[in-house]
């Protein structure tokens, strides 16, 4: 026996051997999800640059499969149909809470239109002061990005469609404006002096974040051993 083992033992209790083993597993499992979260939004990141880099695409009169269009840069040429403008409440920009101004644009030559994000406008000093929004007039194009809007909503009362929405859901859009439209979103870059702020984050923005929280996952498996052997591994008495 060495002079080590002659000096210390270590007989942890059952319980504190299975809370170790079960905190271990919880804290590399969440660092695993947050490394994964990196590692795609790494990825996502090469798409995008090599993306930017092309020519966008120029959004079709027929359906697209959304999942081949969705985070590529499009642009979309048509007129705007202002009296199915929506906005979109409860959207904070710098601090400031307003809305999300949603306009269809109907494609030239065709009954499909698409949904445009145009851009982001200040609320009113109080919930019954709408903002005024300005729609450019004539034929139009919008550049922008493609996205799919969420279908997983938090919703506090039934909704009753109007000018004000809580949520955008493309199905919902479809059945209150009766129009017919492409399964996706443009999120509008191009300036045209509308008043309106578009200052989208890109979707794989936080890959730094995930790695640290990765990290510190990591930090709290290593010391929860540290502190399972420190505490109980005990000198022997001479």
């Amino acid at each position: 026996m060495s002079s080590l083992a002659k000096r210390y033992r270590f007989r942890p209790s059952w319980f504190m051997t299975a809370l170790t083993i079960v905190f271990c597993a919880v804290t590399i499992s969440a660092g695993n999800w947050q490394r994964s979260r990196a590692l795609e939004k790494a990825s996502l990141q090469q798409k995008l640059d090599a993306w930017a880099a092309q020519p966008p695409l120029q959004v079709p009169v027929t359906p697209v499969d959304s999942k081949d269009i969705e985070l590529r840069p499009v642009v979309a040429t048509g007129r705007y149909v202002v009296d199915r403008t929506i906005l979109i409440d409860n959207k904070v920009h710098r601090g400031r809470v307003g809305y999300h101004v949603v306009t269809p644009l109907r494609l030239e030559d065709s009954e499909m239109h698409v949904l445009v994000v145009r851009g982001w406008v200040v609320g009113g000093a109080t919930r019954d002061q709408l903002p005024v929004i300005q729609t450019p007039e004539g034929v139009r194009q919008v550049e922008g990005i493609a996205a799919i809007p969420s279908d997983r909503v938090l919703e506090l009362a039934e909704v009753q469609p109007g000018y004000v929405w809580q949520n955008l859901l493309l199905d919902r859009y479809a059945a209150w404006s009766k129009l017919k439209l492409q399964p996706f979103i443009i999120r509008q870059t191009n300036d045209v002096a509308d008043g309106l702020v578009r200052d989208w984050p890109r979707p794989d923005v936080g890959i730094e974040k995930h790695r640290i929280y990765a990290m510190q996952w990591y930090s709290f498996a290593t010391l929860s051993l540290i502190l399972y052997v420190a505490l109980n591994l005990k000198r022997n008495r001479d």
